[in-house]
């Protein structure tokens, strides 16, 4: 009977160390934060985008007269939205609109003023410059629209998400703003086989690559990174953890077979032990 007991007990420790392997400390987000933030901290990091090569803009130009603003309600650009004066929207969306594309030179071909350089700008930045252009001219022209109002939107803002997610794929955003946490979200959050003290984002940054290194867990290494304020074509790598394999392979089924065996010897032990009593 004790031996029956002995192996009972034993089987139950060794099932329980195969099913609570993983601690609370390697799966919580965030660690320390509560204490870190006990004190509300300004946020330093702007996350204003900036315009890349390849990026798809589109720039609305709004005035009072709307003769002053048909060149630019052509299939090139958004004239129009809404008037400033007015509150009226006067743009053309017509179908077979499309949008300012961002060259390899970083350079965007704007009606009546040519080329632009336009890379390495903020959304706000380019309004500004066109606005100024509108209003002021250059030394080649004149000024077009002295009431003009631009707003500059960019539309090819996505990301990737890859790895140990629930969804993984490619998102696309409609704002200006994506944290790391909103993307992992939006991804169904990381699997429980994933491993949070290393999460990868790849970006390209002055025609380089660079990787930086993120660990979930805390604190510090989130909101302090460089890639926490996501970027257009940002792609974000989730590793998994070591312990569990790609289901099929030899250590995640050896894992599987280990785990419904010792269950199968726990519950023989149980009963005959139930039996003898």
């Amino acid at each position: 009977m004790k031996t029956y007991v002995r192996m009972t007990l034993v089987g139950s420790f060794a099932l329980s160390l195969m099913t609570s392997c993983i601690s609370d400390k390697r799966i919580i987000y965030l660690q320390g934060a509560d204490e870190a933030y006990a004190t509300p901290k300004n946020i330093d990091q702007a996350y204003e985008l900036k315009v890349q090569k390849d990026d798809q803009l589109a720039i609305s130009v709004a005035s009072q007269d709307k003769e002053l603003i048909e060149p630019f309600n052509n299939n090139t650009l958004i004239g129009g939205g809404v008037n400033g004066y007015t509150g009226t929207n006067t743009a053309n969306t017509t179908s077979g609109v499309s949008y300012f594309r961002v060259d390899l030179n970083g350079e965007i071909a704007f009606p009546i003023f040519g080329q632009l350089k336009v890379e390495g700008l903020t959304t706000k930045e380019v309004s500004q410059l066109i606005q100024n252009l509108l209003r002021n001219g250059d030394a080649t022209h004149d000024a077009f629209i002295k009431d003009a109002i631009v707003n500059t939107k960019v539309m090819s803002f996505k990301v990737t998400i890859l790895g140990d997610v629930k969804a993984p794929g490619t998102q696309t955003f409609t704002g200006e703003r994506l944290t790391l946490l909103e993307a992992i979200g939006r991804a169904g959050d990381l699997n429980n086989s994933a491993k949070r003290e290393h999460v990868q984002v790849v970006r390209e940054e002055d025609g380089k690559r660079v990787v930086y290194d993120i660990d979930l867990r805390d604190q510090a290494s989130i909101f302090q990174s460089p890639a926490y304020y996501l970027q257009q074509n940002d792609v974000v790598y989730v590793k998994p953890n070591k312990s569990v394999r790609v289901k099929g392979s030899t250590s995640y089924t050896l894992l599987s077979v280990s785990s419904t065996l010792v269950s199968m010897v726990v519950s023989i032990v149980s009963l005959i032990v139930a039996i003898n009593k």
